[in-house]
């Protein structure tokens, strides 16, 4: 399969980046484009096979807000931002359902020539009704031809709804199911406690595993990252002695060989060995009945 961010991203694919409010979505598309315009591994873990141009519309924030955290992305990254072919559309509005916006914005793209055009959130790009699919579908389908007659991947960001936990990634879209539908790949973002969940998801390859991501500082700036696994605690090692003294000590009769060996789980002859060695150090005593504790003065 061939790929724009491996594994992330398909070549030339248009698709989604959706996910409730405050899910880091904005972080996320921007990750990608540094990624794609630096070449260096999105994440730190998806290699970009071929960097290239970036054009991105952020329509909610302003441009010292994605410059900082262009910034942050880059110090995460280790590239210089000065050095990132991402080239910023600033115009104060682009209104996909506008004839005039969308001749405009097919101008740039055949000026600029983009390997990946990132737009978004999708809610600032029109007034249309999301939920009428008659009127998101010739939107979508307008994106998919610049898609194909620039040879360009389309990046959008969109909105899943509020409370929507229960249901599958692409379904929790808000809207139309259009959207799901539309894309070629599409990340989808949920918060989980301090952590948030990537699922990824592609028309024609198979999808990773989900990814644990985190907001992480760097300096003053902030860049998500792959959430390391805690440390698994590691079991409490008890050694045969120490199995054998606690089985005998919560009993209140002598136990036997079988009584033992199914308290302590080990072979008969690893069993019988450790007994002598209690017995020989005045630990245990054996008796008619089976073992106990030796009573100490």
């Amino acid at each position: 399969h061939r790929w724009l961010v491996t594994g992330l991203w398909a070549e030339q694919a248009v698709g989604i980046v959706g996910g409730e409010p405050k899910c880091c979505k904005s972080f996320l598309a921007l990750e990608l484009a540094c990624a794609v315009a630096s070449g260096s591994p999105c994440l730190r873990r998806f290699s970009v096979p071929q960097p290239g141009r970036v054009l991105l519309y952020a329509a909610e924030d302003a441009a010292h807000v994605v410059r900082r955290r262009l910034e942050g992305i880059c110090a995460a990254a280790g590239c210089d931002l000065t050095a990132l072919d991402v080239q910023v559309i600033t115009a104060p509005t682009l209104r996909l359902d506008l004839a005039t916006d969308r001749a405009a914005l097919e101008r740039t793209v055949a000026e600029l020539r983009p390997r990946l055009l990132i737009l978004g959130p999708f809610v600032r790009l029109h007034r249309i009704d999301e939920n009428a699919a008659g009127e998101v579908a010739p939107l979508l389908a307008y994106l998919r031809e610049l898609n194909r007659r620039y040879a360009l991947a389309v990046l959008l960001v969109h909105h899943a709804r509020k409370s929507a936990a229960g249901m599958r990634a692409g379904q929790a879209l808000r809207g139309s199911s259009e959207f799901h539908a539309w894309g070629d790949s599409n990340l989808y973002l949920r918060r989980a406690g301090d952590t948030l969940s990537l699922t990824i998801e592609h028309r024609a390859a198979p999808s990773a595993p989900s990814i644990m991501l985190e907001l992480k500082a760097h300096g003053e700036a902030l860049a998500l990252e792959i959430a390391q696994p805690p440390s698994p605690t590691p079991p409490t090692s008890t050694s045969v002695d120490e199995r054998i003294t606690a089985a005998l000590q919560d009993a209140t009769r002598p136990l036997t060989i079988k009584q033992l060996r199914s308290h302590c789980r080990v072979r008969n002859a690893t069993l019988y060995e450790r007994l002598t060695s209690l017995i020989n150090a005045g630990q245990v005593l054996r008796t008619a009945d089976g073992y106990r504790l030796a009573i100490r003065a």
